[in-house]
């Protein structure tokens, strides 16, 4: 794996940056936008995948990261079951349902699996040694 130096270059930020957007994007487009409690907890849901990965990549070190990105999944899948009201609520329709499901389900699945890379590696960073 590449040495990456930044939070903006994790692709798995990347991604969760993207899929914020997307819901963003439906909260204003949709009927959603007149349900400002669903509104604001999908909002923030989907935002805070992407700002534990970001935090947890800033505290420099495995541990941390790890616990963030633990805290990210968490959210993701917050999100995940947030889509199917957006579906049975009819504020977006079943090939989109489908699309940001499968998104969050590969974004989940991809932090499971960096989570699972950093578990093998012995730094645990700077503020444990």
């Amino acid at each position: 794996m590449a040495t990456i130096n930044k939070f903006e270059d994790l692709e798995i930020w990347q991604e969760a940056r993207n899929l914020s957007k997307e819901i963003f994007i439906i909260s204003k487009e949709t009927d959603l936008k007149l349900d400002y409690r669903f509104k604001e907890q999908i909002k923030s849901a989907s935002a805070s995948v992407m700002d534990n990965i970001a935090e947890g990549f800033e505290r420099d070190g495995n541990l941390e990261f790890r616990q963030f990105l633990s805290i990210a999944k968490g959210s993701a899948g917050e999100v995940r079951s947030q889509i199917y009201r957006l579906f049975d609520y009819q504020y977006i329709n079943e090939e989109k349902f489908l699309e940001l499901k499968n998104k969050y389900e590969i974004l989940s699945s991809k932090l499971k699996n960096f989570i699972t890379y950093l578990n093998k590696k012995d730094f645990k960073g700077n503020k444990f040694q």
